[in-house]
């Protein structure tokens, strides 16, 4: 009787484990929560009020990696230069690239600027492209696509509750979509620079054009000769918009703005980064502070 109720109360509390996902950052997992459900904790790693190149290596993501069963990474070089050495010491062979567990989303978007060469000569560019695709809000439904297949690979016995999930979320996201498209529509003919080429797949999605960045070079801190030469670009343009980050200095795009007439936009890059809560306010925040 005693085994069987050992049994029982093993097979009870398998059957109700949850699947331990962990995103590297905010937009991916809010995502996956919202196609998970009950059956997942989902933890993420980055803290969207940093620069998402450099997250600190806490010792404490270690633990945090060690229980994973699934990884949900943004790819793209963006993580390089925290994630590995945190995935060599957590030694979770679930979570190893090209395990079950490991999800690199890169491989399901079309990368856009991808250099014809890699030079240190041209900045910290990212050998397969722009990485920050997440501000794009097209890209949701794909990341929703290939998260709900992954869960449902390893977590068969839930199929079905994933695959509700899915469809739920597809279709509120397509409606909330087209409400906000038509609103962008307004923005075609806006003109800005970028502090960091951050938003080009937003500005693509919505024909918007950036003639600059106040960065010399991608990762390179901005120099006074570049700044000049942004400046009298901007006057000559008539650009009025400069989008600022929140986690670069800000000193240099109030400088340009002075000199220009512009305002400066400061725009989140990820979702909590100017305290939204939900993926629909974290959209809505891009739109209000780039379209006003």
């Amino acid at each position: 009787m005693k085994k069987f109720l050992l049994l029982t109360v093993l097979l009870t509390s398998l059957a109700f484990a949850k699947i331990n996902v962990d995103a590297t950052y905010a937009t991916m997992g809010a995502v996956a929560k919202q196609i998970g459900g009950d059956n997942v904790k989902v933890t993420v790693l980055g803290s969207a009020k940093y620069d998402p190149h450099f997250i600190v290596p806490k010792p404490s993501l270690l633990a945090k990696l060690r229980r994973a069963d699934l990884l949900i990474i943004n790819g793209g070089g963006l993580e390089l230069g925290w994630l590995p050495p945190l995935l060599r010491n957590a030694n979770n062979a679930k979570i190893r690239n090209g395990a079950k567990g490991f999800l690199d989303m890169s491989h399901y978007v079309a990368m856009i600027d991808v250099p014809t060469s890699v030079s240190r000569a041209f900045g910290d560019v990212h050998a397969q492209g722009n990485p920050h695709y997440s501000t794009d809000p097209h890209v949701i439904l794909i990341m929703a696509k290939a998260i709900a297949q992954k869960l449902i690979d390893i977590d068969p016995s839930h199929e079905a509750q994933y695959q509700k999930n899915y469809d739920t979320f597809v279709k509120e996201w397509q409606a909330y979509l087209k409400q906000y498209d038509a609103k962008m529509q307004m923005c075609r003919t806006k003109k800005v620079v970028q502090y960091h080429e951050l938003f080009n797949y937003f500005l693509k999605r919505y024909g918007i054009k950036s003639y600059g960045t106040i960065e010399p070079l991608p990762g390179i801190a901005p120099s006074s000769k570049h700044t000049i030469e942004l400046i009298g670009m901007m006057r000559e343009n008539g650009i009025k918009t400069i989008l600022q980050d929140v986690y670069h200095e800000r000193k240099t795009a109030k400088f340009i703005a002075e000199k220009t007439g512009a305002r400066v936009a400061v725009i989140p890059h990820d979702l909590g980064a100017d305290g939204s809560k939900t993926l629909q306010s974290f959209y809505n925040t891009i739109a209000q502070r780039i379209c006003q």
